[in-house]
This record gives C-alpha cells, structure tokens and sequence, in this order.
C-alpha cells in the first residue's frame, strides 16, 4: 500500500477547514438575517397594533423622531415624524372608533442596517355614524438605530375606487 503525501493530507485538512468555516460564517449571517426579518415583521405589526389601540407612546418608540420619517398615504405626503404624527396619526387615531387594523402578507428584505417590506393591510372602524372597511397595499423602510429597527419611510395606497354613476336627466315629454 503506497503512503499518502503529508502535504496532500495538509492540502485536505485545509480544504475541509476552509469549507467549515465557510459554511459556519455562512449559517451565522442566514441566523442574523432572518432574526433581523423576524424583528423587522414584529415593528410592522406592533406599529398596526399600536394605532388600532390609539397608543402614540407606542409608536413613539416604533417610529424614528426626526425628521427623517416620510408619509405618502393615498397622496398625501408628510415630511418628519412631528407632521406625520400631530397633522396625521394623533387627528386620524381620535376620530377612528372600533379601529381594526391588520397587516398581512409581510415581505421583508434586508440589507445591512436597512430594512424594507411590502404588505397588504385592512382597515375598518367607525367614523360618525358611518362604517368604514378599506384595505390597499404597502411599503415600509426600517433602519436599524442603536439596536432597534424604526420606521423611516411609509406608503400606502388602496385600490381606486369606482367612479359614480353618473345619471341621467330624465328626458321630457
């Protein structure tokens, strides 16, 4: 039986530690991506839950305070968490009554200390005397600051509505 070469051996024994390490470095970062996706997923659901309940503390601490923070919703644009949050959220959360707020179908997408995620959301509650049921669908851009992940960026948009009938004038005889 011939011997096997030791620098053949040492060629392996590297091979197999490179391969190793490769995959351990690899499994790590797939561990820290996906914690982060599932910690992006639980701000984004925390945040609908904390306007359904009316709770500005919430997302007081969800929300990033500066005046990084922009809204479009259906149109409209708010530039800074103190727009978004005193000319949009508060005005929005006190006249909404039996808020329910659901997202679902949550896509996250990481890069580094940045987030993003799409999702289709529900909405319905009482305004006045009339019932509202709405749903569209959604973007959100998350930045990873001081070891939590806050919300920088907000659209959202619902489907059009149909235009009206239009009637017509009864024609004269």
């Amino acid at each position: 039986m011939s011997k096997v070469p030791d620098d053949f051996k040492t060629n392996i024994v590297v091979a197999v530690l490179t391969l190793v390490v490769g995959m351990v470095a690899f499994a790590g970062s797939v561990i820290a991506q996906t914690n982060g996706e599932v910690a992006v997923r639980r701000v984004l659901v925390e945040d609908a839950a904390a306007f359904e309940r009316g709770d500005i503390a919430a997302l007081n601490r969800i929300w990033a305070n500066d005046e990084s923070v922009l809204v479009f919703e259906s149109g409209h644009a708010n530039y800074g968490w103190k727009d978004y949050r005193d000319n949009h959220l508060v005005p929005e959360m006190k006249e909404i009554k039996n808020t329910k707020y659901t997202l679902s179908d949550i896509k996250v997408h990481m890069a580094g200390t940045t987030a993003w995620a799409t999702f289709k959301y529900a909405i319905s509650g009482d305004i006045g005397t009339r019932h509202i049921d709405s749903g569209g669908l959604g973007t959100a851009v998350l930045e990873e600051r001081q070891g939590r992940w806050q919300i920088v960026h907000w659209h959202s948009s619902a489907p059009r509505r149909a235009p009206a009938q239009a009637t017509t004038p009864a024609k004269k005889q």
